[in-house]
C-alpha cells in the first residue's frame, strides 16, 4: 500500500551510507563498493534501453518505475524471454514456453502485453512447437513498445533523475560527500523496491 511504501523509503532515506538492501531470498546483504553504480555508467543508460536493461542495477530502476506505473508485465516479458533463450534443456523448453505464453501472450493472460493480432497469432503457432526462438518476435516488439514510451518516461523521471548529479553542480566537499550519499541511498531504495 501506499502508506507501507512511504514507510519503508522514510526507513531507506534515515539509513547511513551501508546500503545495505534485500535480496529476492529476503537476507540483508551488503552493496560492495565495485557494484555500486558510476555516474558514468547511469549516463550510458540514457544512451539507449539496451544499455540499461542489460545492467543488474538499471533493469532493476526501470522495472521500479515501471511497477510505479503499473505496467510492469513488457519488462516482465521481456527477462522472461531472455530467461527462456538460455534454456539448455530441450525437455524443458515446452513447458517454459506454456508458461510464458499462459501469462503474458493469452488473451486469458494475468500479465497480458501489448501485442498486435498478427504477432499474437504467430507466437501461439510457435508454442505449438516451441524452439528457443519462438519468442522473438513479440519480445522485439514489445521491446520497441518499451523504447517508444516507457523508456522515454523513465529518463524523465525521479528513478533516473536521482541517479544521476546535476550537470555542472559544483560544490565543497561537504556537498559533495552528501550527494554521494543521497546517490547511493538512492540506489539502494530502487533495489529494495523490486526486491
Amino acid at each position: 500500500s501506499a502508506k507501507d511504501m512511504k514507510h519503508r523509503l522514510g526507513f531507506l532515506l534515515q539509513k547511513s551510507d551501508s546500503c545495505d538492501y534485500s535480496s529476492s531470498q529476503g537476507k540483508k546483504e551488503k552493496i560492495p563498493s565495485s557494484q555500486r553504480v558510476s555516474q558514468e555508467e547511469v549516463r550510458k543508460w540514457a544512451d539507449s534501453l539496451e544499455n540499461l536493461i542489460h545492467h543488474d542495477r538499471g533493469l532493476a530502476a526501470f522495472r521500479a518505475f515501471l511497477k510505479s506505473e503499473y505496467s510492469e508485465e513488457n519488462i516482465e516479458f521481456w527477462v522472461s524471454c531472455e530467461d527462456y533463450k538460455k534454456t539448455k534443456s530441450p525437455a524443458k523448453l515446452s513447458p517454459k514456453a506454456r508458461k510464458i505464453y499462459d501469462e503474458f501472450i493469452s488473451v486469458q493472460a494475468t500479465k497480458e502485453v501489448n501485442l498486435d493480432s498478427c504477432t499474437r497469432e504467430k507466437t501461439s503457432h510457435n508454442v505449438l512447437e516451441p524452439t528457443l526462438s519462438c519468442f522473438d518476435e513479440a519480445q522485439r516488439k514489445i521491446f520497441t513498445l518499451m523504447e517508444k514510451d516507457s523508456y522515454r518516461r523513465f529518463l524523465k523521471s525521479p528513478y533516473y533523475l536521482d541517479l544521476v548529479s546535476p550537470p555542472g553542480a559544483s560544490c565543497g566537499p561537504e556537498d559533495c560527500k552528501r550527494s554521494h550519499t543521497r546517490t547511493l541511498d538512492c540506489n539502494s531504495n530502487i533495489i529494495s523496491q523490486c526486491a
